[in-house]
């Protein structure tokens, strides 16, 4: 809205006078997503956000701040202290100015660097499950449909009652367990 206005004509300082607030806060606002990759803005854009994250993103070139928010959205973690942490863990070639050294207090090269191997590890662990998660979620669904059936007929229902009870209650278990289960996966 501040960028409409200001685009129709209406100026920062009669915005500020307006809001009360600093004219200083309404140029921050105005150049805020200066630097950051349209993508991540559209990732962000129907969240709550500390709009301090967004200098340590701009610190990143546009590839890693997508893959940076899209941990932050998968974590559900849009704070100061873990974009800084994703810095961190950011390789020196995925930086916009890789002759800055990151500096983070407390940690030496070696645990930077062994930070970054980690989270490496751990993005690719991501994606192998993510691309996995369709797969799985279907044969469950399906298993599901099966078991369920197999109950509703009487004569299999008595049958495993009678002669493996224990495991017809660890199935009626997951059974129910897998019908309540209402999780929905935002993508």
């Amino acid at each position: 809205m501040l960028l409409q206005a200001i685009e129709k004509g209406v100026s920062a300082k009669d915005i500020a006078e307006g809001l009360a607030v600093d004219v200083k806060r309404i140029q921050e606002r105005r150049s805020m997503l200066d630097g950051i990759a349209p993508e991540v803005v559209d990732l962000l854009k129907d969240r709550m956000v500390v709009p301090a994250i967004f200098p340590v993103l701009r610190k990143m070139k546009p590839f890693r701040q997508i893959d940076a928010v899209e941990m932050m959205i998968s974590a559900n973690r849009f704070t100061l202290s873990y974009a800084k942490v994703l810095l961190a863990a950011t390789r020196p070639e995925q930086l916009a100015d890789p002759a800055k050294p990151k500096k983070l207090e407390g940690m030496s090269a070696t645990d930077i660097a062994r930070m970054e191997h980690e989270m490496e590890r751990l993005r690719r662990d991501y994606r192998s499950v993510e691309d996995s998660l369709g797969d799985i979620m279907l044969s469950l669904v399906v298993t599901k449909g099966y078991v369920a059936k197999l109950f509703r007929n009487e004569a299999v229902a008595d049958y495993i009652d009678r002669h493996h009870a224990e495991l017809a209650m660890e199935m009626r278990g997951i059974l129910e367990a897998v019908s309540s289960d209402a999780r929905t996966l935002d993508r």
